[in-house]
């Protein structure tokens, strides 16, 4: 789901941080009031004195944030009501590190705010805080009010209510049901010290020293240990981002089916990047479940072996290059074609208006070579410059890497960045006008993304068509955690109309023979059940091969603790119906700490 990194990186520093910009603003502030912290939480998402002064709000201090943008405490008031939608803790926001220490006793003076990680444009929830703070230490040295204990047993199955249709579908407005929703539960939370025990690492740790976990470990397991995420209508509910307000060193760097021992406690905070996150005072112990890369099999001699593979914005600096020559070849085992996206050009980001990239696919065909596999042949057609999306100057596309031993390429003439690929009849078979091509690169569904490569390919005699996509990416959704309920994925218009394209040049081949044998794969950016998979399969014209395979082995990222399809290889009705195909979804990178990409690999064997 911009580049899915990119923006995530510029933004996960400042993600928590408390703004002008990203705060609802209310009502102007009025006399200090004295209150207690539940009564400013209140019992719907924004507090009832938003905007307004308060005096007096009593609490022990279960966590202190001194780094980065969001500098604070949360306070926990040790004498709760009786009421399950009212938090008993609150954030205190003070810009500069806080002089105040975890078990303190303390009153505050400030004003309320509303804050919205990432800005009120991202549609993110608020969290209440209390701003501007006068702090007065009462005692030190006090019991922290103890953990609440969120288990299996504690989350509800279903996840959200839905928003409030006066409201644009918010769900703020609401009176939290925190015993029938999960996100009303955990917003219930909000601010308070909380515990988990036993918890399984359903997203590895990443650079932020961050990772998920489950609290609900049979909640559309996989079978490496992750959770599925298989249908809009079926969240997983279990599912907590984990932080810590230790030291970075310390943080476990775990992989998926790992498990944090023991207990992991801390305030419930939430951020732009996660929604509901535990803030570690506290970490369990790591315990490894062993997880080890996957590696297929070697395709069979009258087999045609054809995998895609984001390798994530590879340029010639990179350090990665053994890494995936390494994957392609050993895990892989050597596939006949290869579709390669984020292939960078010779200098990657540097912003000068190089687009050729041999230097970047001739480094990695000499480490595939140096790892003991073929000397691949490739194609590709350069973009124009900074008009693909990506890493602005890096100008990253899509290349065919394909054996020459086993495989031909069919070269035609006149293949290049702005003009459109067709497709003729040449003595009763379909041929295309120029090989390699890109599918219609003017129409505007292309603007600032990828468009698709497509090459015609020989083995054993039989020609195969294939089309490399890289469709938009999943920017600018809004959150599963978001206000709005249902939420707006408003980056699938795009892929739709992207789909609706490659459907298209997709029948202009069958049109022509109706066995065609078509391979159209790729990073698609979208899920196997979803709206841009149905225009790309249409009426039987393509099949998503992944669904070939069981349900909880259907992914090929992780994101948030949801591990789920981005990338497919989607068949034609020849290879489909012959049956003959083999499926294999290769778990090297999406699960693991170490990841060299962010994809794991797709794999298609069959017998054209």
């Amino acid at each position: 789901m911009p580049s899915k990194k990119s923006a995530r990186l510029a933004a996960l520093t400042v993600a928590a941080a408390c703004s002008a910009a990203s705060t609802v603003a209310l009502t102007t502030p009025a006399h200090a009031e004295t209150v207690a912290v539940h009564d400013i939480q209140g019992t719907t998402r924004v507090s009832p004195y938003a905007g307004q002064a308060v005096s007096g709000v009593a609490g022990i201090v279960t966590g202190v944030r001194t780094y980065g943008s969001s500098k604070g405490f949360w306070i926990q008031d040790p004498n709760p009501d009786a009421d399950p939608a009212t938090s008993e803790g609150v954030f205190v926001f003070t810009s500069s590190a806080p002089k105040v220490a975890v078990g303190d006793s303390v009153t505050v003076n400030g004003t309320v705010s509303e804050y919205v990680p990432g800005g009120v444009s991202t549609g993110n929830q608020s969290v209440t805080e209390i701003t501007k703070p006068t702090v007065t230490v009462l005692s030190s040295g006090n019991a922290v009010p103890a953990a609440t204990v969120v288990n299996k047993k504690s989350v509800p199955a279903a996840y959200t209510p839905a928003g409030d249709p006066a409201a644009n579908n918010s769900v703020n407005g609401l009176t939290l049901r925190p015993g029938t929703y999960a996100l009303d539960y955990y917003e219930s939370l909000e601010g308070m010290n909380v515990q988990v025990a036993d918890a399984g690492v359903v997203t590895a740790t990443d650079p932020y020293s961050e990772l998920w976990v489950t609290v609900k470990p049979h909640e559309n397991d996989t079978r490496r240990g992750g959770t599925l995420y298989g249908s809009y209508a079926s969240q997983n509910t279990g599912r907590l981002q984990i932080q810590s307000l230790g030291a970075t060193a310390d943080f476990p760097v775990a992989n998926v089916g790992d498990t944090l021992a023991g207990v992991t406690s801390g305030p419930l905070d939430y951020n732009q990047f996660g929604g509901y996150t535990l803030v570690a005072n506290q970490l369990g112990t790591l315990k490894s479940g062993g997880l080890e890369r996957e590696s297929t099999r070697k395709q069979k001699k009258d087999e045609l072996a054809v995998a895609t593979y984001n390798v994530e914005n590879l340029d010639p600096s990179d350090a990665t290059f053994g890494e995936h020559a390494a994957a392609i070849v050993n895990n892989l085992k050597s596939p006949d074609i290869v579709s390669l996206e984020e292939i960078q050009d010779n200098n990657g980001a540097t912003n000068d208006g190089t687009t050729a990239a041999d230097v970047t696919v001739g480094k990695l065909i000499d480490a595939i070579v140096a790892a003991g596999g073929p000397r691949y042949d490739w194609r590709s057609i350069d973009p124009t410059n900074n008009t693909d999306g990506g890493e602005p100057g890096g100008n990253i596309r899509q290349v065919f890497l394909f054996n020459p031993q086993r495989v031909s390429f069919t070269d035609r003439a006149g293949g290049n960045a702005t003009t459109a690929v067709g497709v003729t009849e040449v003595q009763g078979r379909p041929q295309l006008t120029a090989s390699p091509g890109r599918i219609d690169p003017a129409n505007t569904a292309w603007a600032s993304s990828r468009k698709p490569l497509v090459g015609e390919f020989v083995f054993r005699g039989r020609t195969v068509f294939v089309i490399a996509n890289h469709f938009n990416s999943k920017g600018g959704d809004q959150g599963l955690t978001s206000q709005y309920q249902p939420v707006v994925r408003s980056s699938e218009t795009q892929r739709h109309q992207q789909a609706t394209l490659v459907n298209a040049f997709v029948k202009d081949i069958l049109a022509v023979e109706k066995k065609a044998d078509v391979i159209a794969l790729g990073d698609i950016n979208d899920f196997e059940f979803s709206g841009t998979a149905q225009i790309l399969e249409g009426d039987g014209t393509l099949w998503s091969a992944i669904k070939s395979l069981s349900r909880n082995e259907r992914y090929s990222y992780d994101y948030q603790g949801n591990q789920q399809v981005l990338d497919q290889i989607l068949v034609s009705r020849s290879i489909k119906h012959d049956g003959d195909f083999e499926y294999d979804s290769v778990h090297i990178n999406s699960e693991f700490h170490d990841q060299i990409s962010d994809h794991d690999p797709q794999i298609l064997r069959f017998q054209p």
